[in-house]
């Protein structure tokens, strides 16, 4: 049975408690349709109308064309009302309720969570045309979910991309992305200044596939330039701005040299957001996020987001469908609500950052500030050509050993010692002891990793409290 639809002009009188009202009707009631579920009985039992009067049979439109292609409705059900006729009451509490009456809900403001592991079909017609392409719907929640769509759609047009994936995490994003798009025996280059599980996945993970990977300087085009001579490159990968030294790469000229090899150009995005930089309009392929960071904004999700070019999305997605990986319906929701105060968000932190960069590089007990939107800093002029804002994560040293700037953080009061960015909260971490720990002084040092080096990521908290706490704070150096 179709999805039966009351026209607006008919409901107020059956639901509506401006059905009293005498005047004109509110704007839109006359010209939309209200989905209304399938009836578990004929419309006549229904009590759709005042006791007193039969429900009109000019009150059941036809479904619209959007309820029947997948498109923005719903796919129509099988008829089960017989469901609450004939079956015992242990098959009513699997199905009593639903079969026969779901109603639509694209008339939610919110965009609705679509928790299901699978999707049903009316009939193995119906399904002959989902395989072929003639019927709009889902199969399986591996291979996508309404809710996970919404969220691909928003960071797909954030990003000015053709398609976007998003995933359970961003380093599930970027194994993903590296495992579909580099072939065994296949080549990349990637930059110095990395997280460091992207650098272990490289390092340790490919070369067993016969991958190798040339690792070089994020200012070092000579460099990119003689590793595309040597080796068959198959993408160029980097940050930018890195992590935790907030180096940037010039990506027009990274384009400009892998472009005419065939290798692909993919930026990690995830510090500088799409709202400080639009990594493909300046010519990259692929743009990834972590977003569990800066586009959920709320330290409560774990997602991943890939965005670019359809044909390389694609490739990436058939490789998620077979890994797994998949983003939970309930994640996707509150990675959609986070991303509506993304603008907003990271104004704020751009703004906060500035000016904490700019005082700490003044204070005597910081040795050297890492912020791509002060002139010392050795990208800046990249971070200005290619950037809005500059971000709001600020790196810096204290003049002092390990246990001088572990006092420091232990002094502040305001942020959280924690790993992550990007969130409401400031976070604030010494990158030696939270991510570098196991690897021992000569292992960081050859790294880059210094024992005096802090990152902190600024919340959406008053600059000038932010400030005066990590003032106090380096009295304890």
């Amino acid at each position: 049975m179709a999805p039966l639809f009351i026209p607006c002009t008919s409901l107020p009188r059956v639901y509506s408690p401006l059905a009293q009202r005498r005047g004109p009707c509110l704007p839109g009631r006359q010209s939309r349709s209200i989905p209304f579920t399938r009836p578990s009985q004929p419309l006549g039992r229904l009590a759709l109308a005042p006791p007193t009067q039969a429900a009109s049979p000019d009150l059941v439109g036809s479904p619209p064309p959007d309820a029947v292609n997948g498109n923005g409705g719903e796919a129509h059900q099988r008829d089960h009302s017989h469901v609450q006729a004939e079956f015992c009451q242990g098959t009513l509490a699997v199905h009593g309720g639903e079969r026969a009456g779901r109603p639509r809900v694209s008339d939610s403001l919110t965009t609705p969570i679509v928790q299901t592991a699978t999707y049903t079909f009316r009939d193995t017609a119906e399904l002959i045309a989902y395989q072929e392409g003639r019927f709009g719907s889902y199969e399986y929640g591996r291979y996508g979910n309404p809710t996970t769509r919404a969220c691909e759609e928003k960071i797909r047009a954030l990003e000015g991309a053709e398609d976007c994936l998003v995933s359970a995490s961003g380093m599930n994003s970027a194994t993903t992305m590296l495992l579909a798009l580099v072939p065994a025996g296949g080549h990349i280059v990637t930059t110095t200044d990395c997280y460091r599980r992207t650098r272990q996945f490289i390092a340790t993970l490919l070369p067993k596939m016969g991958i190798g990977a040339t690792v070089i300087d994020p200012s070092d085009l000579g460099g990119l330039a003689a590793a595309l001579d040597a080796h068959p490159v198959s993408l160029f990968f980097s940050e930018s701005p890195t992590n935790p030294y907030l180096r940037c790469v010039d990506v027009p000229a990274i384009k400009a040299l892998c472009a005419p090899r065939g290798a692909a150009v993919v930026i990690d995005s995830t510090i500088a957001t799409p709202i400080n930089q639009r990594a493909l309009a300046l010519g990259a392929d692929l743009v990834l996020h972590s977003a569990t960071k800066y586009l959920a904004g709320h330290n409560d999700v774990l997602a991943g987001a890939l965005a670019g070019r359809g044909d390389l999305v694609a490739a990436v997605r058939a490789m998620h469908n077979v890994l797994g990986g998949v983003m939970d319906p309930h994640a996707a929701y509150l990675l959609l609500r986070g991303m509506k105060t993304l603008d907003l968000r990271v104004a704020r932190a751009n703004a906060t950052a500035a000016t904490l960069a700019a005082r700490l590089e003044e204070h005597p007990r910081v040795a050297r500030v890492h912020y791509p939107g002060l002139t010392s800093h050795p990208d800046h002029a990249i971070a200005a050509a290619q950037m809005d804002g500059f971000g709001g994560m600020v790196s810096f040293e204290v003049a002092g050993d390990l246990w001088a700037t572990a006092r420091f953080v232990d002094a502040c009061r305001l942020p959280y010692i924690a790993p992550s960015m990007g969130g409401v909260e400031s976070l604030i971490e010494q990158p030696t002891i939270v991510s570098y720990w196991d690897q021992g002084p000569e292992e960081r040092a050859r790294l880059g990793i210094r024992d005096s080096l802090v990152r902190f990521s600024c919340g959406v908290e008053a600059a000038e409290d932010i400030w005066a706490d990590l003032a106090q704070a380096l009295e304890a150096v």
